[in-house]
């Protein structure tokens, strides 16, 4: 839900920035949104970024150019290509877009980015990042409540630091609530394609069951739908 919210206040600013005092109606912003190697369809971070900009769309009338980018090298490619087309404003969802976006940014100093999850210096760049443990804590809280085994599990996607602030989140949320609740972790992987692993997801979420896990909270983008499927 943040996400969305915040999709929909970047681009509501890129129009009113667009706004001048001359008495012609400003021309409406070229906007461009690139998503990570999960998809708008990852029913997870990119698609919380997708379903906001189509509401923008659809209160506003204007289109913006969605492309996709499955590695590091092929975003910058892409974020390339929206720069040439002149746009005001590149959303570029993730943290493993970092590297393209300080790169391509300081190539096309009149194009702001905006880069979520991750922080990258430039003078034309807006970093987002969110509390993510804050949220996890909650959960953790109600899945503790929620939980007749007190034995909780957590699926990561890929192992980082990012996720891991989510596990740490979600733990010290069930201890707060029950301070025996065990926590089980795993993650998917160790690089990229730990979020596209459904498979692996509800592998690592069986085996938490097999424990007497009977509550799982998986961060592990298109990997969770795995999981919701034991």
């Amino acid at each position: 839900m943040k996400l969305k919210q915040l999709t929909m206040t970047i681009a509501a600013l890129c129009v009113a920035g667009s706004a001048g005092i001359a008495t012609a109606a400003p021309a409406a912003p070229k906007l461009g949104m690139v998503y990570d190697a999960g998809g708008k369809f990852d029913k997870s971070f990119n698609q919380s970024a997708f379903e906001g900009l189509q509401r923008f769309s659809k209160e506003t009338g204007i289109k913006v150019l969605e492309v996709q980018a499955n590695s590091d090298t092929q975003a910058e490619q892409v974020m390339r290509g929206l720069a040439r087309k002149k746009v005001d404003l590149i959303a570029a969802i993730g943290f493993s877009q970092t590297q393209a976006v300080q790169k391509v940014a300081k190539e096309f100093p009149n194009v702001r980015f905006v880069l979520i999850d991750s922080i990258a210096q430039g003078n034309n760049i807006n970093s987002v990042m969110f509390k993510e443990q804050e949220g996890s804590y909650l959960v953790g809280v109600a899945a503790a409540m929620a939980s007749k085994s007190k034995k909780l599990g957590f699926v990561g996607g890929m192992d980082i630091p990012l996720i891991r602030a989510f596990a740490c989140g979600y733990a010290q949320g069930a201890k707060a609530q029950y301070p025996k609740s065990e926590i089980v972790q795993n993650m998917v992987g160790t690089t990229a394609a730990a979020w596209n692993d459904p498979a692996k997801g509800g592998e690592l979420a069986r085996a938490q069951f097999d424990r007497g896990v009977d509550v799982v909270f998986a961060v592990a983008g298109g990997s969770g739908m795995g999981t919701l499927q034991m």
